[in-house]
């Protein structure tokens, strides 16, 4: 047998098969095919960085803090004890016996130049409490800054400083074109170490962490530590997208999943501090829930989307426009409403007293009311929820339906079970273990306000809209239950 026919035999028998899957020898060997696209990353991006290296800043703080005012006693060793020199340089910030001077607590953080004047940004975190903000930069100058506001809702601070010469600033990116993918580099002062940039892509958009009522984080696997906080989050054009603000880790480090805030919400917000000193953002004066699945069937939506009106403010914009509890915001000023965290991130970018259009599901109909809109500053409170009193109201006239047991409201229950003279339905006096109700987690001493989104305040009138879903055939029932205090949710309770 002559082997090397053999072996061209099997070589182009196996190229056959290799082109039959779409693959070439190339592949087998890591040599690039010139029929696929080839994605890399960038060879380097220290041109891009020596532009902007001179713009990022170290801000140190210091606080003066009262020793008396320390909640736990100190920590003492033996006098004489061989182990006094490693406690000391293990504590060295501790007061020793008799001492009750205040001390100096410092903080490191990053900041960045948007204005060759003077104005600097960075986190309100990094700044908070601090008797003394100094911005330090990369050419070794040092300078006190001011304070020219502050927000705690998205954690940005603006600050002044007074150069005697221009500095170099940076400018603000498109954060909304930034894509699952994209190339971006921070720029920081981790650990006090200044002028650290690490790289990385953005890893997700549109996150809530759960920090505040605006957030839309965008997340990136580029190495952001303690000292990055109010860092600069770069796209591949030098543009600010992202102020870096969060981490996630376990371990205090960097285990590549870091926050940033999104520089068009950052962007209003500077402007207004710069301008005031302070947010002037819109309100429209409403509580929302989210619009679950159950939520929608039993509205007859045909998805679950938009925001539903749980409560509205007395005197507020939306009561003042006509907005009703038990609507669904879909749009608001030509946006849409996909989730119920979307409007409040809408309402707050409109411009205050402006007259907008509000696009709302109510009983099965879309309407469009216009509202305008008030200042949150002005006009929000803050909501507090009570604890509950879970002491029995005994009445001789109740109601069980949809596993509640119903009494109506009398001055001697509101006044047991501490309700608002605000709030008005029927109060729960006892809920069934086990049932819809108790699994929803309504509780004895709350209220019923509406059923099938028709307010009861006789218990005639909560049986008479149980019978009616009952003669529909519903297998649910949407019911909007009020705390004592006048806090309002929407539930979907089943049919018992």
């Amino acid at each position: 047998m002559n082997v090397s026919i053999e072996m061209n035999k099997y070589f182009r028998l196996t190229g056959i098969i290799l082109l039959a899957l779409g693959l070439s020898f190339g592949n087998l060997t890591g040599q690039a095919n010139p029929g696929y696209a080839q994605s890399v990353g960038p060879a380097s991006v220290a041109d891009i960085a020596a532009g902007l290296l001179d713009a990022v800043v170290n801000i140190s703080t210091s606080q003066t803090v009262d020793q008396k005012q320390r909640n736990s006693p100190v920590p003492q060793v033996p006098e004489g004890s061989p182990f006094q020199e490693f406690f000391d340089e293990l504590f060295p910030n501790l007061p020793k016996d008799g001492d009750s001077q205040p001390k100096t607590r410092q903080s490191l953080g990053s900041g960045f130049v948007v204005d060759s004047a003077g104005i600097i940004i960075t986190n309100n975190h990094v700044i908070a409490d601090a008797d003394e903000i100094t911005v330090n930069f990369s050419d070794g100058t040092k300078l006190t800054a001011t304070l020219l506001g502050k927000d705690s809702k998205t954690d940005l601070a603006v600050l002044k400083v007074e150069p005697d010469f221009p500095l170099v600033a940076v400018s603000f990116g498109d954060s909304d074109a930034a894509r699952i993918g994209d190339w971006v580099m921070a720029i920081g002062n981790p650990f006090g170490l200044g002028g650290s940039l690490t790289l990385g892509i953005v890893s997700a958009i549109g996150r809530d962490i759960n920090s505040g009522p605006y957030d839309n984080f965008i997340q990136t696997d580029a190495a952001i530590n303690r000292g990055n906080s109010g860092g600069p989050l770069f796209n591949m054009k030098g543009e600010v997208v992202g102020i870096n603000t969060a981490i996630f880790s376990p371990s205090g480090g960097s285990i590549g999943i870091g926050f940033s805030i999104p520089s068009n919400l950052a962007k209003r917000v500077v402007d207004q501090l710069i301008e005031f000193g302070e947010t002037r953002r819109g309100w429209l004066g409403v509580q929302i829930q989210t619009v679950t699945d159950e939520i929608a069937e039993s509205l007859g939506l045909d998805k679950a989307s938009g925001a539903l009106v749980s409560g509205v403010a007395k005197e507020g914009p939306a009561e003042a426009g006509g907005i009703k509890s038990g609507d669904v915001i879909l749009q608001f000023d030509g946006k849409n409403v996909d989730t119920m965290r979307d409007l409040p991130i809408i309402v707050a970018d409109t411009p205050v007293d402006k007259e907008v259009e509000v696009e709302v599901f109510r009983k099965g109909e879309a309407l469009t009311i216009g509202v305008t809109l008030g200042r949150l500053e002005d006009g929000e409170k803050e909501l507090v929820i009570a604890g509950k009193d879970e002491e029995e109201v005994e009445k001789p006239a109740t109601l069980q339906v949809l596993g509640l047991t119903l009494a109506e409201l009398s001055d001697e229950n509101r006044a047991a079970s501490k309700i608002s003279d605000d709030v008005t339905g029927l109060l729960v006096t006892d809920v069934e273990s086990g049932s819809s109700a108790d699994d929803k987690q309504i509780r004895a001493g709350e209220v019923i306000v509406q059923i099938n989104q028709e307010p009861v305040l006789k218990l005639e009138e909560a049986s008479e809209q149980v019978k009616a879903l009952e003669d529909k055939g519903s297998a649910t029932a949407l019911v909007m239950v009020s705390t004592p205090t006048g806090d309002v949710r929407f539930v979907v309770l089943r049919m018992e």
